[in-house]
């Protein structure tokens, strides 16, 4: 068993983060040491916390040194549990109370035109990401976290799900590959998570033991909930340390390889929950064998795939992250392409790409106009009783009118039309 635990980031540049280091002792109660750059303003606050925490988790005797770099209570607190659980096995759970406007479930068709990555172990890039207003908030588990800091990680994502404000952001985790991924749902279902990402899926199994973990985390966390019902009157203050935080949890799965892409539409279409497909194109050129490229004709066949498998399952199809945060003509244009092959939306990696991606997916004047000719004179054709619609010499068919009312709610969705847009338009 590890006899010192260490946890968190420290050093030139770290700001908004901690460094713990924990050894558990025979005796001599709670030794506490701080060094903090706001100590003279918050210390008094950092070491309640902190002993609160271990008497929370019935540590008596230990040594702990906290190196604080501006960090807030949610990551103090997930850095000191992720120490502890290094050292011994606990069920229990220390969570900090959740603000009401942070709680929130999000619409199976959403916007998804943007979703944010951010390193699921690095809180200076969480705490304001919210501000840029991307449409989701990937906290990820997987790529972005060097594999000795995968565990700490994890504490550190759920106290941002319950605790950092996103803006109406849908909550968005990208979890590890196989059984790693399935122990990191434990950490995030019953925290306020909106979406599951799934990196490399090659088949609908990966899908259905996903669900499968879910529904168990689900029905162990009602039970939680049941029993500790009855501490709340006489154990009020602890309250939040039992709570769960279960939302309507949907799934989007990233197509990665090769034999991800020739299974597509069975990963699409194996299970309700699952409301995107999305395409990573740096492993997917790799298994390939090739380089990705600006003109991405490498990739062409399998982006087509994606979004054919995701039309014929009812699902949004989202487009690969844009490498290159400096060159926004280029994201400009690559989203232009995308938009083309027929995708909802793309990842990015920089919240300076998220202006640009929306402005771009957004319909053009040009779009928004034409969808106005179709949808007055499908209702004008509706109000005399017609089976027929036409514009101009031209016939409209089901399709086409209802790629036209999509576009229409989606610029008044975005403010570039008003609601009541048909009481002053004329044909």
């Amino acid at each position: 068993m590890t006899e010192i635990a260490t946890t968190g980031n420290k050093g030139k540049g770290i700001r908004s983060d901690c460094f713990v280091t924990l050894e558990l002792t025979k005796g001599g109660g709670i030794n506490l040491q701080l060094e903090s750059r706001v100590g003279v303003m918050y210390g008094n606050s950092i070491r309640k916390l902190a002993f609160e925490i271990m008497e929370f988790f019935g540590v008596k005797n230990a040594n702990l040194t906290i190196e604080d770099a501006g960090a807030l209570p949610l990551v103090i607190a997930a850095r000191i549990e992720a120490a502890l659980k290094q050292l011994y096995k606990t069920d229990k759970e220390f969570l900090l109370p959740v603000p009401e406007e942070h709680i929130y479930t999000t619409a199976r068709d959403r916007n998804r035109f943007s979703r944010l990555y951010l390193p699921g172990n690095s809180p200076a890039l969480m705490i304001n990401a919210g501000i840029h207003h991307p449409d989701g908030i990937i906290l990820d588990l997987e790529d972005a976290v060097a594999p000795d800091k995968k565990f700490e990680a994890r504490f550190l994502v759920r106290n941002a799900l319950r605790s950092i404000d996103f803006y109406g952001a849908e909550h968005m985790v990208r979890i590890n590959q196989g059984e790693r991924g399935l122990e990191d749902l434990e950490y995030v279902t019953a925290h306020n998570v909106n979406l599951i990402l799934l990196p490399k899926c090659e088949h609908p199994d990966q899908i259905h033991a996903v669900n499968k973990k879910i529904q168990e985390l689900i029905t162990h966390h009602s039970s939680l909930i049941t029993h500790h019902s009855s501490l709340i009157t006489h154990h009020s203050s602890h309250i939040t340390h039992h709570s769960s935080l279960i939302t309507q949890i949907w799934l989007m799965p990233i197509i990665e390889s090769a034999l991800g892409v020739i299974n597509a539409y069975s990963i699409a279409s194996s299970a309700d929950n699952v409301v995107a497909l999305a395409i990573g194109l740096e492993d997917y050129t790799a298994d390939l064998g090739t380089r990705r490229t600006l003109e991405g004709k490498e990739s062409f066949f399998a982006r087509s795939m994606v979004v054919n498998a995701a039309r014929a399952a009812g699902i949004q199809p989202i487009d690969s992250v844009f490498s290159d945060i400096g060159d926004m003509e280029a994201l400009r244009q690559n989203v232009m392409n995308s938009k083309a092959l027929g995708f909802d939306g793309m990842g990015c990696i920089h919240p300076r790409q998220i202006k640009v991606i929306h402005e771009t997916f957004a319909p053009t004047s040009e779009e928004i106009e034409k969808a106005k000719k179709i949808v007055f004179a499908f209702h004008e054709a509706e109000k005399k009783g017609l089976g027929v619609v036409a514009l101009g010499n031209k016939m409209i068919d089901p399709p086409v009118v209802k790629r036209a009312l999509n576009t229409i709610n989606l610029a008044v969705k975005m403010n570039k039309l008003g609601e009541n847009w048909r009481e002053s338009y004329e044909i």
